[in-house]
């Protein structure tokens, strides 16, 4: 079921300098390392207030506590009668109570008031009694009751019945929803409720995307080796759909310096680059890192398509923006060639971070080049990073186990991912499943999980979910077996 043969490592990546065979981080660990990376990166960063209308999909970075009673006072449950003491009852003839409107008058034993559905039951309410279950007559000719109808009940009143009573779901000061949470419609509606303007969430981590690479075009057909550059388009809406907050997408050249910069003068709480991963003569990413003083977290990771993927601790210091300072800018090279003597201006000295105020931690997600592989890193790195800095991976559910449909070919060390359908409960691969290919994931709903070996007709996978809602329907016309 294997590969008849295994995948070569390229000669100079990190495998082959280190002198050993695939030295590269296991799958899980890789996704591991990545959530762990993400988690420490949280740990300093203050919650925000933001209004409910924008809080949807978040997740709440505090316990949800009542800021009042829920109801905030007794409240009828049904349109009907506000009735005090037994019946039957004098109808009071100024008018009904209606939500939004409080009664001022006290109900006297004996007395009925019409009443809404939500309105505040008048002090000295027994009970309420539903319209349905009552019937009024013309008043009595009594003098004590004369020009006022008589309310009677139809069925038995039991006192407190269709009130809700002040303090009924909660009251002030207790947890409505844990830390955590997933903020939905339904939550938008329980925090409203409970006296809330604002939500509570972590502030959504700043990505900026480099598309590296000098054979890339925006536009037009593919020529002269030139070819269109399909991640830029790609992976802002994904992070988007990933709760980040995309700063920019930027193409920068095949060079060293321009690199640099843009890494180094990055504002984003994430830096994630395209290409120039592995050890080719203008992949640059390894270089800029280790003159960048970053932290690698993990350089490769055994996993097809997209082992050249890594994970970088950038440097806390604040980064200087604009060019690399291993270059002079032009106006310092012109300043010292007009006046050598003259020493240049110093450069103000960034203010120490106060102990209240810890430097953001920020991180580099370096993906393959090709499209598939950069899907494949962007799931295994990316998004369990985000999903830590943002809260989500608490309250993420696991992915969920799917038979697959097809015996699937394996890697013989290395996990697999797979883009697959799911019909009648079980997963059906793609064919169009190659590092450079985009088809396949294209009309996918998830990535299944191959381990090492392969998989069997029927065996259960793991199938990471995409953030976007599944289509439903057939299998694609591409078909679903393997080239």
């Amino acid at each position: 079921m294997t590969l008849k043969e295994p995948l070569p490592v390229a000669p100079g990546t990190a495998d082959a300098r280190a002198g050993q065979p695939h030295r590269a981080t296991a799958w899980p660990e890789a996704r591991a390392a990545a959530a762990r990376a993400g988690a420490s990166a949280r740990a300093g960063r203050a919650p925000r207030g933001v209004p409910l209308g924008q809080a949807l999909g978040q997740v709440l970075a505090e316990p949800l506590l009542a800021l009042t009673d829920l109801p905030p006072f007794d409240t009828s449950a049904m349109d009907g009668w506000a009735v005090a003491g037994p019946g039957p009852w004098a109808v009071r003839a100024e008018g009904a109570v209606l939500a939004g409107r409080a009664s001022e008058a006290e109900a006297a034993d004996g007395e009925a008031v019409r009443i809404a559905t939500g309105a505040r039951v008048p002090a000295g309410t027994t009970a309420v009694v539903r319209a349905e279950h009552a019937r009024t007559e013309p008043a009595p000719a009594e003098p004590a009751r004369a020009g006022r109808a008589v309310l009677h009940a139809l069925r038995e009143v039991v006192p407190g019945q269709d009130i809700r009573p002040r303090g009924q779901e909660c009251r002030t000061g207790d947890e409505l929803l844990p830390a955590g949470t997933v903020v939905t419609p339904a939550v938008l509606g329980l925090a409203a409720a409970a006296g809330y303007d604002e939500l509570p969430v972590p502030p959504r981590p700043r990505v900026e995307i480099l598309v590296l690479g000098d054979e890339l075009l925006t536009t037009g057909l593919p020529h002269d080796g030139l070819i269109r550059d399909a991640l830029g388009p790609m992976l802002g809406p994904w992070l988007a759909a990933l709760g980040a907050d995309v700063l920019a997408t930027r193409r920068i050249g095949d060079e060293a310096e321009e690199l640099y910069a843009a890494v180094t003068g990055s504002p984003a709480d994430l830096v994630l680059t395209t290409g120039g991963t592995a050890a080719g003569p203008v992949d640059h990413v390894h270089g800029v890192l280790d003159k960048a003083g970053a932290t690698l977290l993990v350089d490769g990771v055994k996993v097809r398509p997209g082992h050249p993927m890594l994970l970088a601790r950038l440097a806390t210091e604040p980064a200087r923006s604009g060019p690399s300072r291993a270059e002079p800018t032009r106006a310092e090279s012109t300043r010292a060639e007009s006046t050598p003597s003259e020493p240049l201006p110093a450069e103000p000295t960034p203010s120490a971070p106060t102990r209240s105020e810890p430097p953001p931690v920020r991180h580099l997600v370096g993906l393959p080049g090709n499209p598939l592989a950069a899907v494949s890193g962007l799931l295994t790195l990316a998004q369990p990073l985000l999903a830590a800095l943002t809260g989500a991976a608490a309250a993420a559910p696991a992915p969920p186990r799917v038979p697959v449909r097809d015996e699937v070919p394996g890697h013989p060390y290395d996990t697999r991912l797979v883009p697959v359908v799911r019909r009648g409960g079980r997963a059906v691969p793609l064919r169009y499943n190659g590092p450079a290919m985009l088809r396949g994931i294209a009309a996918a709903d998830g990535l299944a999980v191959v381990p090492p070996g392969g998989a069997r007709p029927g065996q259960e996978l793991d199938v990471l979910d995409l953030p976007w809602p599944a289509a439903e329907g057939a299998v694609p016309a591409q078909g679903a077996c393997f080239t």
